[in-house]
C-alpha cells in the first residue's frame, strides 16, 4: 500500500516537472530595438562595498546608543517615581510635625493655665 502511494506521488511530481520545464523554455534575451535605445547598455553605478571592521564598528556603535538611550529612559522613569514617592513622604513629615508642634503648644498653655489658676 505504501508503496502505490510512492510510486504514485513521484509519478505525478514527475508530470508536475514536466510541465514546469515546458513553460519555462521560453528564453529571455534584449531585441535590437531596446539595445539601440540603450536601455541594456547603461551599466549599474559601482558600489563601494561596506568592509567588516566598518560595519562592525557602526553596528557596535549604533546598538550602544540604543541600549544607552533605552536605559537612561528607565533611570529617569525611577527617578520621578522615587521622587515623587520621596516628596510625598517629606510633606507628611512636615505635616506630622505641625501637628506635634500644635499639640506641645496646647499644652504648654494647658500649663500655663493651671499655673496662673495655682497663684
Amino acid at each position: 500500500m505504501a508503496s502505490r502511494i510512492l510510486v504514485s506521488s513521484t509519478a505525478s511530481g514527475a508530470r508536475h516537472a514536466a510541465l514546469v520545464s515546458a513553460t519555462a523554455r521560453r528564453s529571455f534575451h534584449a531585441s535590437a530595438r531596446s539595445l539601440a535605445d540603450g536601455v541594456a547598455a547603461a551599466p549599474l553605478p559601482a558600489r563601494k562595498p561596506v568592509g567588516a571592521f566598518r560595519g562592525g564598528l557602526f553596528g557596535f556603535l549604533l546598538g550602544s546608543t540604543v541600549a544607552g538611550a533605552g536605559v537612561y529612559g528607565y533611570i529617569l522613569r525611577e527617578y520621578k517615581a522615587s521622587n515623587e514617592l520621596l516628596t510625598e513622604d517629606i510633606y507628611a513629615l512636615q505635616n506630622a510635625c505641625q501637628r506635634l508642634n500644635n499639640y506641645v503648644v496646647a499644652l504648654e498653655e494647658k500649663m500655663d493655665a493651671a499655673e496662673r489658676k495655682r497663684k
